[in-house]
């Protein structure tokens, strides 16, 4: 037996499976789904590849390779179908990305709760370093230089530094001054940046500039991507990788794939048909993604509205469909209701209101603090038609469907301060 637990958003929505099928009425804000039905014209690829039954390359098909290196072309990173992995998600590439480079790992604090798990299940260290004020995703470029030297004092071997654009837990995205600082660090110390980007194409405002590590520090950026978030094909498990070029990106790219074929053997065959017509972008593509992330965009402004409203520090969202309030200013009262710590606020939430939240201390963050994560993706409706007629709205915070559960977490919050 290893002792080891499931992932605390898994289990999150197991629990809230059980309570709603008790009959409780819940608001589930914990888990980071795009709630959204998939896209007629994927749902047609997919039934278009189930013919693809053989297993095909470890990597991926060459059309499905060059589908995300064509991708990639378009957001300013040139690339070569030989520089692709596809898999069943991006937490597999993950996984492959630890068993292939050795060294211990640098994370922003908090950060998405699988990235520490994963390094701990390889004896590596997972090396949490403080975000900046202004955004998450990333860590603070002083403290990880600090970080690192103490790191070494110590005995450790940090290699990795894993940054996320945008930002899960935290709804932001770092700014291109901070991925440039980032970057010269990385360069300064020889680590890999790892760049998780599956929230790059759910940035709400589409002026936004977004730059990628891998435009910096090419040669020293592996870039991990999928479908999950910006198409809510979560359930399919669509993930990819892009690589450096050069000796040392090749063989990273390698032992990734020589993991892969012990491990997952390749991509589905009808998921590489969805991928392949995903990753290169028709117009209907374009439009679902832009009508995708402005849904995201206002929903999580006006949940950030409701906590701030509410006595609440948060950064305001900016990309992904997350809000990382802190009620820190609200301790002194909260302690009236038994809330002293992230565990007891989630608790409180749940038991006293039916909201569902995950504690800021499975992701890394001060288990003393009064932070958690708030999936506002959640909030789009309970059936397909409704989530459809969300997307479609000119504003969908009027909706019934909508504003109903907005007005109760309204209520909600503002019963925090008691």
């Amino acid at each position: 037996m290893t002792g080891r637990n499931v992932s605390p958003n898994l289990a999150l929505n197991q629990l809230v499976d059980e309570r709603v099928a008790a009959g409780e009425s819940l608001v589930h804000l914990g888990f980071g789904e795009a709630r959204l039905p998939a896209f007629a014209p994927l749902a047609e690829r997919l039934a278009a590849g189930a013919g693809r039954n053989a297993y095909g390359p470890v990597a991926g098909g060459k059309d499905v390779r060059e589908a995300v290196a064509g991708y990639f072309a378009r957001r300013r990173l040139p690339t070569d179908a030989s520089q692709v992995v596809v898999a069943p998600g991006s937490k597999p590439l993950l996984m492959a990305l630890h068993m292939t480079v050795p060294g211990d790992v640098l994370l922003p604090r908090p950060c998405w709760n699988t990235y520490a798990p994963q390094a701990r299940y390889l004896g590596k260290q997972a090396i949490g370093v403080p975000i900046p004020a202004e955004c998450g995703g990333v860590p603070d470029p002083d403290a990880l230089r600090e970080t690192i030297r103490a790191a070494r004092v110590l005995g450790h071997d940090p290699r990795i530094v894993v940054v996320t654009l945008p930002d899960n837990p935290t709804g932001t995205l770092a700014p291109p001054a901070l991925v440039r600082e980032i970057c010269a660090v990385a360069e300064e110390e020889d680590l890999l940046i790892v760049s998780d980007e599956i929230y790059r194409d759910v940035v709400h405002d589409p002026a936004t500039e977004v730059l990628s590590p891998a435009e910096v520090a090419p040669r020293r950026t592996v870039v991990t991507t999928g479908l999950s978030k910006s198409l809510a094909l979560g359930g399919w498990r669509i993930g990819a990788a892009r690589f450096p070029e050069g000796a040392w990106g090749r063989r990273i790219r390698d032992g990734v794939v020589s993991a892969a074929s012990e491990v997952w053997s390749t991509l589905a065959g009808p998921m590489q048909e969805v991928a392949a017509y995903a990753f290169a972008e028709p117009p209907e593509i374009r439009g679902r993604l832009a009508a995708c992330a402005r849904l995201h965009g206002v929903v999580a402004r006006e949940v950030h509205r409701i906590v701030v409203a509410a006595g609440a520090v948060c950064r305001p969202p900016t990309g992904a469909f997350y809000v990382y309030p802190d009620f820190e200013p609200l301790r002194g009262r909260l302690a009236a209701l038994g809330v002293t710590d992230s565990l007891s606020l989630h608790r409180h939430l749940l038991d006293a209101h039916g909201v569902v939240v995950l504690a800021g201390h499975h992701l890394g963050d001060d288990e003393e603090a009064l932070r958690f994560k708030a999936a506002t993706s959640m909030l789009y409706g309970e059936t397909a038609e409704q989530q459809e007629e969300s997307l479609a709205a000119a504003d969908p915070l009027v909706l019934p469907h909508v504003s109903g559960v907005l007005t109760r977490l309204e209520e909600t919050f503002a019963k925090l301060a008691p």
